[in-house]
């Protein structure tokens, strides 16, 4: 019987869950990760399905003319660079494995991407955005409680370089207040402690006292909740940027990624050394740290261009 138009043949299901265990269990890869393999390779299968094709049996061909596809639906040059990553990846694995005679991806090239630098806020602008929440509301136990919770998780996003998916998953035995420290689960399941500021830990401090409590579920571990008592979720911290950005910076956008950008430039422009930032983003490569060099350069010819008589 055939698999239904939305969803992939049973032996490309099975090839790719196999293939996603073995980047859960074997690469490490991140939860977020592996369901971004998931829906592109989905995506692939559904596609080779409809030409009664699966994804043992693809060519290079087939495989160009799904890629022609995603073009065609509006998918951004990224979005499609990501997907021939996810394929290359696949049918690596899958030619290790004799799950397919040849790599029928081994020619594919990727699109070419603009390199865009992060977008980042003036550190004036970042404690403009973290201060934003308040002032604390009158009698509303629960009201009160979102104030003091969203400054706590704006302060530790700008004051920690935390990603959005490591303050989701903070349990409240990771925060160490007297040391001003954080124990953050990364990328690949990598552990890392990382300080904490003076006014993140104060913020901390107040959102466990007086706000934690009115929003916990009970016995639960997690650092933050949502309004219905769940442990607050990326979703839930992507609005809640969103939404103090946009009442603090008129017609801007500003994301939980901005919060991190910032506070690697900062740290940058402050005279970090770039390896010591490496290791507080749980950056697995110096490479990736060293966009945030470029942001800082800007910076500097910016300061150079309005400051100096000749310039």
């Amino acid at each position: 019987m055939p698999a239904p138009p939305h969803l992939p043949r049973p032996d490309d299901a099975r090839l790719i869950a196999a293939f996603l265990d073995h980047l859960a269990f074997e690469r490490r890869f991140s939860e977020h990760t592996v369901a971004a393999y998931r829906r592109d390779l989905t995506q692939l299968a559904i596609f080779l399905g409809r030409q009664h094709r699966s994804l043992a049996s693809a060519s290079y061909p087939e495989l160009r003319r799904f890629l022609s596809q995603q073009a065609t639906l509006g998918y951004a040059r990224s979005s499609i660079a990501r997907r021939v990553g996810a394929i290359h990846t696949f049918y690596r694995w899958a030619t290790a494995q004799g799950e397919v005679a040849r790599d029928p991806a081994a020619m594919l090239g990727r699109p070419k991407t603009v390199n865009r630098l992060p977008a980042v806020l003036r550190a004036r602008e970042a404690a403009e955005l973290v201060e934003a929440p308040g002032p604390l509301p009158d009698g509303d136990r629960l009201e009160r409680a979102i104030v003091l919770r969203d400054r706590a998780i704006l302060e530790l996003m700008y004051g920690s370089g935390l990603r959005v998916a490591e303050v989701a998953a903070l349990t409240i035995d990771r925060l160490d207040l007297g040391r001003g420290r954080v124990i953050v689960m990364g990328k690949g399941s990598k552990e890392r402690e990382v300080p904490m500021s003076e006014p993140a830990i104060e913020a901390l401090e107040a959102y466990l006292a007086e706000g934690r409590g009115p929003m916990a579920s009970s016995g639960s571990p997690s650092s933050f909740f949502n309004r219905r008592r769940k442990p607050i979720g990326t979703r839930d911290i992507r609005r809640l940027v969103a939404r103090y950005g946009s009442r603090t910076f008129a017609g801007r956008h500003v994301t939980p990624h901005t919060l991190r950008h910032s506070f690697a430039t900062h740290l940058l422009e402050g005279g970090a050394d770039i390896r010591v930032v490496q290791e507080l983003l749980g950056h697995a490569s110096v490479a990736t740290t060293q966009r945030y060099t470029h942001v800082s350069r800007s910076r500097l010819v910016e300061a150079y261009r309005q400051s100096h008589p000749r310039a």
